[in-house]
């Protein structure tokens, strides 16, 4: 016996703690690096603002200009960041232990372009629907494309494959990505309104529409928590699940609508941000381990901070300049997702 092992076995207590405590460290680190981010995208911009003057503005309010710009610009900018990277890696982490698929996210498997092609329906055939109305679409375009692409992905011999959901995904998202632009050429009006949001933009977010989604996210956030249990068992495969008695078809269906609504009202509020759901899941296991209690808390955290950096390096980089968030993630995850699929394939050979 090794030197470890006996040290383990005379102390199981001990190396049990160490190894819980690794991810409640990974957590503290991640909300702390959160909270920098966030106190530094209070700052930058087109022009700077020194932190005694945020905090003035935040809880001394006296209306000068600085102040308008913390709480009407940045505040809810900063919000809308947070609230989407958090619900979108939490909805890819559910998506990937559901399906038992790598690859899956909710903009590979067309869940993100079903809630916007379903929210630029609604702009432009419902134009008195109220702003939460729009979380509502988003959530039913999202649950009916997600359904759709796991049917698609299900026919043939195998079932629903990692590589057969993959391809299903692409060509559900190219063709309602297709139809979404095919209505906002002909109609003008919509198209101006929506061009930064139709590509994942953080710009311009009012606070009554970061408020208006808030209570969803946080249902859907606190769902996921709530089933991690059951989500954990499902992410070991089928005939694990099946044989401590776990009702799949049920969980399935459960999971599917804490994804939907998820991704939904990110949609809804930010428009289709891609690869949040990719990455995020993935880094999350490598520091987590595969419990998803600890999963689903470390996808939040890291899914917030990577579009919050992502977006204020934007905003550092380029202060004149509206560049969507949506653009800075397809730029870091393109390249993760060939590295995901051409492992998958060579595992395959």
């Amino acid at each position: 016996m090794s030197d470890t092992a006996r040290s383990q076995a005379r102390h199981p207590r001990r190396s049990g703690l160490s190894r819980a405590g690794r991810p409640m460290a990974g957590l503290v680190v991640l909300a702390s690096a959160v909270v920098l981010t966030a106190l530094w995208a209070m700052v930058v911009g087109t022009s700077d603002i020194g932190l005694p003057d945020v905090y003035r503005a935040l809880f001394e309010f006296d209306g000068s200009r600085d102040h308008i710009v913390v709480t009407t610009v940045r505040l809810p900018r900063i919000l809308a960041a947070i609230l989407a990277g958090a619900s979108l890696a939490v909805a890819g982490a559910l998506m990937q232990a559901v399906t038992n698929n790598p690859l899956a996210s909710p903009g590979l498997l067309g869940v993100n372009a079903g809630a916007a092609f379903a929210v630029v329906l609604a702009l432009v055939f419902l134009d008195d629907l109220p702003a939460r109305g729009y979380v509502w679409v988003a959530f039913a375009g999202a649950g009916v494309a997600g359904g759709l692409v796991y049917a698609i992905g299900s026919i043939g011999f195998g079932g629903a494959t990692p590589l057969k959901l993959a391809l299903a995904g692409a060509v559900f998202s190219a063709f309602v990505s297709a139809m979404t632009t095919s209505i906002l050429i002909f109609d003008a009006t919509t198209i101006d309104s929506i061009r930064l949001w139709s590509v994942g933009s953080l710009a311009n977010r009012p606070m009554s529409n970061v408020l208006g989604v808030l209570p969803y996210i946080v249902t859907g956030l606190a769902a996921a928590l709530l089933f991690s249990r059951q989500i954990t068992t499902m992410s070991l495969g089928a005939d694990v699940a099946r044989t401590v008695g776990q009702n799949l078809a049920l969980w399935r269906i459960v999971s599917g609508a804490i994804v939907a609504l998820l991704a939904g009202s990110a949609v809804a509020m930010a428009g289709p941000i891609g690869f949040v759901g990719l990455v995020i899941p993935h880094m999350a296991r490598m520091l987590a381990g595969s419990d998803y209690r600890r999963v689903i808390p470390v996808s939040a955290l890291g899914g917030a901070l990577l579009v919050l950096l992502g977006d204020n390096l934007l905003r550092a980089v380029f202060p004149e300049r509206t560049i969507p968030v949506g653009i800075t993630m397809a730029v870091l995850g393109a390249p993760f997702f060939v590295y995901l699929a051409r492992n998958r394939l060579r595992g395959n050979n």
